[in-house]
């Protein structure tokens, strides 16, 4: 009997064929067929094929698409392509911000010539993606978020509209590339690789790697880290060469106080708890048990509101004063990880301010202004970490953040696009001396 692959509601439905002979397949009691995750086309067609068995393949009915882009690749684009070819058209590519990731993406759409899906995980992102695909082929784009909802053979993204529409639209592409696709490790997330049957997979991104090994899904769903490019490959030639200054400041008198008070009840708490702060799960079993601990309740705000005095100290704002006089002529970003203190130096500053409440209207006018010289310099909480394409800046100020290597690569890779003049680009962490924001700032270098 022949074994035919269909495809239905996110999955591979497979007659003719015992279930338990054929990898990743599993038998439907309701349907008395075989199932497996429609994520398992490939490999399924690979173990048929390679075994000589007849087969009936109905899952994808896909045109070829002749596109044409006008792009040439430099040569590390060259090469992460080739890479991502020579792995059977999937994995993962890891590229500094600022290094043309998108044009990777654009040829590997002309060269597979099928309909393809980017999923991208900001409005924004995927209006500069529609963008660039509107530029470069003459075929129609289809947008799915943003409040559209129309499907063609190029079709962009976001990660919650491809979430919610993955198992409708499975069987339409052959591509699917997904724009930083370390989002894709998030629980509900990881079902949109599970429901397409796209055979080819590429992963952007300039952190693969999550904190919480949530990447090795992701290199189950789409493939291996491939090919990476280190921001100091670049620097110099088709990036910014770059310094990075830490400057290091002392708490007043009365933050200091305030600090050593919160911070001792949080410190008294672990050491009765046994909770040693290692990781991101005794971080959540302290969240878990002060839900019904007081004593728990009672560290975990204490924690926070050190956190707030070390990341929001007076001298980094005075500190910030003399970075922007002496950088008056440069263009600036200046990071925080308070939307409050946001306000606060924006206030004090005249910087425009952009945060997760700053209408679309109103982030695109500042960064229009930004990009025609009108601001030289603006302030921000997180917003313009990824996703969207922040016009040239030659420097960075970070006053605080996370331990995270993802977010400073990112804030990094803001200010690192080549300057005419060949000029070098600064980052600035200030942190507050005697806290436990040093150990962030390691953390995270």
């Amino acid at each position: 009997m022949t074994v035919r692959l269909t495809y239905e509601d996110g999955t591979l439905r497979v007659t003719g064929a015992d279930p338990a002979e054929l990898p990743g397949v599993e038998g439907d009691p309701r349907s008395k067929t075989g199932r497996a995750p429609a994520y398992r086309y490939a490999s399924l067609r690979q173990y048929l094929q390679e075994r000589d068995t007849e087969f009936e393949d109905a899952v994808l009915d896909l045109p070829a698409l002749s596109l044409s882009s006008a792009y040439e690749l430099r040569a590390y684009q060259a090469d992460a392509l080739t890479a991502w070819e020579h792995n059977g058209r999937r994995g993962v590519l890891e590229l500094p911000t600022g290094s043309g990731k998108t044009v990777i993406g654009i040829k590997a759409i002309e060269a597979v010539g099928t309909p393809t899906l980017v999923v991208a995980p900001t409005v924004d992102l995927v209006g500069q993606w529609r963008a660039e695909l509107e530029t470069e082929f003459s075929s129609p784009v289809g947008q799915l978020g943003g409040g559209v909802q129309r499907v063609e053979d190029l079709t962009v993204s976001t990660y919650d509209s491809a979430y919610l529409r993955a198992d409708d639209i499975g069987d339409r592409f052959g591509l699917v590339v997904f724009d930083e696709v370390h989002h894709l490790g998030g629980e509900g997330y990881r079902d949109i690789a599970r429901l397409l049957a796209a055979p080819a997979r590429m992963g952007l991104t300039a952190t693969f790697e999550r904190p919480d090994g949530a990447h090795e899904v992701v290199a189950e769903l789409v493939g291996p880290l491939v090919h990476r490019v280190d921001v100091d490959e670049l620097a110099g030639e088709h990036l910014a060469d770059y310094d990075i200054k830490r400057i290091e400041v002392g708490l007043t008198p009365a933050e200091r106080e305030e600090y050593e008070r919160h911070q001792e009840v949080f410190t008294d708490y672990l050491a009765s708890s046994n909770i040693r702060m290692e990781s991101g799960s005794d971080y959540r079993e302290l969240v878990k048990r002060s839900g019904t601990d007081p004593r728990a309740r009672e560290a975990l705000l204490a924690k926070q509101r050190a956190r707030e005095v070390m990341m929001s100290a007076d001298r980094k704002v005075d500190r910030l004063a003399d970075i922007l006089d002496r950088h008056r002529d440069d263009r600036v970003i200046v990071f925080t990880a308070s939307t409050d203190l946001v306000y606060r130096l924006s206030e004090r500053f005249l910087l425009p301010a952009i945060t997760h409440e700053t209408a679309t209207a109103e982030r695109r006018e500042i960064l229009d202004r930004f990009r025609a010289g009108e601001y030289s310099r603006i302030v921000t909480a997180n917003v313009l970490d990824e996703g969207i394409d922040v016009p040239d800046a030659n420097v960075a100020v970070v006053l605080s953040g996370s331990g995270s290597e993802r977010e400073f690569t990112q804030r990094l890779g803001r200010i690192l696009r080549p300057k005419d003049d060949g000029s070098r680009a600064i980052l600035y962490e200030v942190v507050s001396e005697e806290t436990a924001e040093e150990r962030v700032a390691e953390r995270r270098r």
